[in-house]
């Protein structure tokens, strides 16, 4: 139960980039979600997923042996599901904030700039884990907003 949990329903165990795979699973799922809640809810649940996620990681890595493998993709859910709710997302402006959202959440949490890469490096077992994706899903939800008021002020959508 625990890997099923981690690994976001087995999506980490994809043999190419699973990151991107779970961050896309996340995307869905959350979503999918904002259909029926609110996205201050969603917010919420990813607190309350990160909260479960750090003990759970915690008790991984002790089994395993390693830090932060790359099957741990439930990291990607919690940031991608700060990021879109953050950014706002509403049934008219979603074709153009889920994309954004998903685009800027892998390019911060692959680049890793500033603080997120600080403490994808300096900080261990879970906090260490779920951290740097939680500080990347602020990082694009707050990009993706603003490109997407910025598309609006210049005409551009």
């Amino acid at each position: 139960m625990r890997k099923l949990f981690l690994t976001v329903f087995y999506t980490g165990n994809s043999p190419i980039a699973p990151g991107t795979v779970g961050s896309l699973l996340a995307l869905i799922l959350g979503l999918g979600l904002l259909q029926y809640i609110s996205d201050s809810n969603l917010f919420m649940l990813s607190i309350l997923i990160t909260v479960i996620a750090v003990k759970q990681i915690n008790i991984y890595e002790k089994e395993v042996g390693a830090h932060d493998g790359k099957e741990i993709v439930i990291d990607e859910l919690a940031g991608m599901w700060l990021a879109l709710s953050i950014c706002n997302i509403t049934n008219e402006n979603m074709i153009y904030l889920a994309p954004l959202a998903f685009i800027y959440f892998r390019l911060f949490d692959i680049w890793k700039p500033s603080i997120i890469g600080r403490i994808d490096k300096n900080v261990e077992g879970g906090w260490g884990v779920m951290g740097d994706d939680l500080v990347a899903g602020i990082a694009a939800g707050v990009a993706a907003s603003a490109t997407y008021q910025g598309l609006i002020y210049f005409s551009i959508i």
